[in-house]
C-alpha cells in the first residue's frame, strides 16, 4: 500500500449536464415558424446601397435589373473580351517574331562559319 495513495489512478470526472444554449426548443411550433420563417430563401445583404443575393454559389446584384449597373457590367465584359483577344494576337505576333529572329540568327551564324572556312581555304591556296 503506497504512502500517498495510488498516484496513477485519478478519480473519474462526473458526466456533464447537456444544456442547450438555444431557447428555440422551448418555443411552440407556430412561434418557431414566425421566428425562423417557413422558407428562409437565399441569403441577402445590402452593401453601399447595392442589394446582393446569394444564388447558385455566387453573389448576384439585385439592383442590376434597373439597367444602370447592368449595362456598365456588360460594357466592361465586352471591353475585357476585346482586350483578351488583342493580347492573344500580340502574343502570337511576338512568337512569330521570335521564330523569325532565331531563324535569321541561325542563318547568320552559318554564313559566318562558311565565310571563315572560305578564308581558311583561300589562305591555304596562297
Amino acid at each position: 500500500m503506497p504512502l500517498f495513495g495510488n498516484v496513477f489512478s485519478p478519480k473519474k470526472t462526473p458526466p456533464r449536464k447537456s444544456a442547450s444554449l438555444s431557447s428555440l426548443h422551448t418555443l411552440d411550433r407556430v412561434t418557431r415558424e414566425v421566428e425562423l420563417g417557413l422558407e428562409p430563401g437565399a441569403p441577402m445583404m445590402n452593401i453601399g446601397g447595392q442589394s446582393l443575393k446569394f444564388d447558385n454559389g455566387q453573389w448576384v446584384s439585385e439592383s442590376m435589373h434597373d439597367g444602370g449597373p447592368h449595362k456598365e457590367v456588360q460594357r466592361l465584359r465586352k471591353r475585357n473580351q476585346q482586350l483578351e483577344e488583342e493580347n492573344n494576337l500580340l502574343r502570337l505576333k511576338i512568337d512569330i517574331l521570335l521564330d523569325m529572329l532565331s531563324e535569321t540568327t541561325a542563318e547568320s551564324h552559318l554564313m559566318e562559319k562558311e565565310l571563315e572556312e572560305l578564308k581558311i581555304h583561300n589562305r591555304k591556296r596562297k
